[in-house]
């Protein structure tokens, strides 16, 4: 696992920065645990776009991941790593003694003939892609893929190179430190994955060209001060002319770069303890 770069003998090579993919060990999907993937443009069921800069973009299968981990006290064996085309991180396919076969996140330091366990109401060893529930986590582990509701199945720490850590616990939650610096409280009940994401490279990838962000279903972003008025707030003007307003806003009008737009009486602001900010 590391990344290359090459030599420039193109335009689009001179800054190409790309994964080698040494940790990738099959190449095609579980045929069972693939969907297929329709395209929305970023529109709703009305046509209408409530996403900018969403269209195009390589023909994908969606790859079916277990974010639950819900196969209890039972040992699966890693038998592949797998590029996952719909994530930055890579994932980990797992088979069961049954022969049942489910994917995960692909954690760092996980390797391929290495048995996991996901334990129901116990602890179980701190090694990479073990599950169980917080109130069993040792403080000062590593954890990903966290429930914020019980059962529901991780949705936390996904992205590749990601990372929590468990700092402390008081009266039944669990306080973790997020990937952005922030403190909060996820109750004890919640299950997360030991280990940080894998593929921790992917930050120092550089695409090297437009083509490959339109392959990844990126359109390009335009700024506001390059538009008209009837289309942004910053638009219009002779000239390159600033933005005008008192402080930068989106085409709706709200605060942006920077500026704070969660609602101050919002319900889950009790379990934040430390803002990232």
């Amino acid at each position: 696992m590391g990344i290359k770069t090459f030599n420039p003998i193109t335009p689009t090579q001179r800054f190409k920065v790309s994964p080698d993919f040494s940790e990738i060990s099959k190449a095609k999907p579980e045929k069972s645990l693939v969907r297929s993937l329709r395209k929305s443009g970023g529109r709703n069921n009305r046509g209408r776009i409530t996403m900018r800069h969403i269209g195009g973009g390589h023909k994908q299968k969606y790859r079916i991941i277990d974010f639950k981990r819900d196969k209890f006290d039972v040992e699966a064996e890693v038998i592949a790593v797998e590029y996952d085309p719909n994530r930055t991180a890579r994932i980990a396919l797992l088979e069961y003694p049954d022969k049942e076969r489910k994917y995960i996140i692909w954690p760092d330091k996980l390797n391929v003939g290495d048995k996991i366990i996901s334990a129901s109401e116990s602890q179980v060893d701190i090694k990479p892609g073990n599950c169980m529930k917080l109130k069993y986590m040792p403080l000062g582990t590593l954890i990903h893929n966290v429930e914020m509701v019980a059962g529901r199945g991780g949705i936390l720490v996904r992205s590749a190179g990601s990372w929590a850590q468990v700092m402390a616990k008081d009266k039944g939650f669990a306080q973790l430190q997020m990937p952005s610096g922030e403190i909060r409280m996820v109750r004890e009940d919640c299950r997360a994955t030991v280990g940080q994401v894998g593929f921790i490279e992917h930050s120092s990838c550089i695409s090297g060209k437009a083509g490959r962000t339109r392959w990844l279903g990126i359109k390009p972003t335009v700024r506001g001060g390059a538009m008209n008025p009837i289309d942004h707030p910053h638009g219009g003007g002779e000239g390159k002319a600033g933005q005008g307003n008192p402080h930068p806003v989106t085409p709706w009008g709200k605060p942006t770069k920077g500026g704070k737009t969660r609602k101050p009486k919002k319900m889950s602001n009790r379990f934040i303890i430390k803002r990232r900010a």
